[in-house]
């Protein structure tokens, strides 16, 4: 998908002892999502940076794009069910707006929590926190 919509993909940092338990299919489609995300809307020649690490009983996913961001006054509503901020652009590529959405259940689910920062034109980063495993 990167490849398809121009973006550079990058995983700067991966660590190899940052493990977590939980279902797999559900943990990929979390990943999945927000890899989607990033990608769709970062314009042709961005980037998406992917890290991982593992801090103290906690691992981290960070994905950061180089998009348009998101205003802080709407970052509340992004992981609501259907919420497409931009619904002109999102009838042009697709979408549902239910990606974040099943993001976040399947965070919750695993005892974490995704969390955004950003700021309009300065793109987004998404992090996704989970208990590490052992």
């Amino acid at each position: 998908m990167a490849a398809a919509a121009q973006v550079s993909l990058k995983a700067e940092h991966l660590s190899p002892c940052a493990r977590v338990l939980g279902v797999e299919s559900e943990l990929s489609r979390l990943v999945i999502n927000l890899l989607n995300n990033a990608i769709h809307y970062t314009p042709a020649d961005g980037v998406v940076d992917v890290r991982l690490d593992k801090q103290g009983r906690e691992v981290v996913l960070a994905i950061s794009d180089s998009g348009p961001g998101i205003p802080v006054d709407q970052q509340a509503r992004i992981f609501d069910r259907f919420t497409r901020l931009d619904a002109a652009r999102s009838r042009q590529q697709g979408g549902t707006g239910l990606g974040l959405a099943i993001a976040q259940a399947i965070a919750r689910h695993h005892g974490g929590a995704i969390t955004v920062r950003s700021a309009a034109g300065q793109g987004a980063v998404f992090m996704v926190r989970l208990s590490a495993g052992h």
